[in-house]
């Protein structure tokens, strides 16, 4: 059977005894150094990178030995989150409630004591969107004030900086254009880890790849990576799932 990018598949689950099939997602990434495996928390389902096409069906072997990991990640993937009056997120890793103000009024931050509030006017989708517009301009407030500090640290000359959604990254970097672009969902983030994915990418402007020499510009921005990498790993999905 020939396999291709975007195809989805169903593995069988683990357990049997009737349950659901797993959804399984392909994917071919040219700059892969390996085949790996990730959950989508937004679609429900795994996916399976591989650097070629080629390497597709090792891929799909790949997953089907490591199906009952899949299946326990999909099983305790955060549900998802909707932006809506009454719920809490976080912003720069503080807990921050949703109000609605009644109107058209743009949201904004205030607080009541000690907890952050996002209060924003409108109703169902247009409520979701001035919220999202909100933290999508703190995003950009943050992450350009830091990328400016790495750059400046390195030596470097600004970027170009975009703000958008991927759906498995957190940051890209593409030296030859001398742009990064950023997911907003790192605001959600501690201010410590949303700095650790600023040096990351701007140590892509030096250094092209994950190699040693890469993660010693990293190192020398912001620390052991670690541990920023590590709650990435850990809440990654939890950040996704909002919206």
């Amino acid at each position: 059977m020939r396999f291709r990018d975007g195809q989805r598949l169903q593995l069988e689950h683990p357990a049997r005894g009737g349950r659901a099939p797993l959804s399984l997602r392909l994917s071919v990434n040219r700059r892969a150094r390996r085949i790996s495996v990730r959950i989508d928390a937004r679609t429900g389902e795994a996916v399976v990178v591989a650097p070629t096409e080629r390497g597709l069906e090792q891929a799909v072997a790949f997953a089907g030995s490591r199906s009952l990991w899949i299946a326990e990640r999909l099983n305790a993937r955060a549900a998802g989150v909707a932006m809506t009056p009454g719920t809490t997120l976080t912003v720069l890793g503080e807990p921050t409630r949703l109000e609605a103000t009644g109107g058209a009024g743009a949201a904004r931050f205030a607080r009541d004591g000690s907890q952050l509030l996002i209060r924003a006017g409108g109703e169902g989708e247009a409520f979701t969107r001035r919220v999202l517009n909100l933290l999508r301009a703190e995003a950009r407030c943050h992450l350009s004030a830091r990328t400016a500090v790495h750059l400046q640290t390195l030596g470097l000359a600004p970027v170009t900086l975009s703000i958008g959604d991927p759906k498995s990254r957190w940051g890209s970097c593409t030296p030859r254009r001398r742009s990064i672009r950023y997911s907003w969902r790192i605001v959600m983030a501690p201010p410590a880890v949303l700095d650790y994915l600023a040096a990351h990418e701007v140590a892509h402007l030096v250094r092209a790849d994950h190699s040693p020499a890469f993660w010693a510009v990293v190192f020398d921005l912001v620390g052991d990576p670690t541990p920023h990498r590590r709650w990435l790993r850990d809440h990654g999905a939890t950040l996704h799932a909002v919206g």
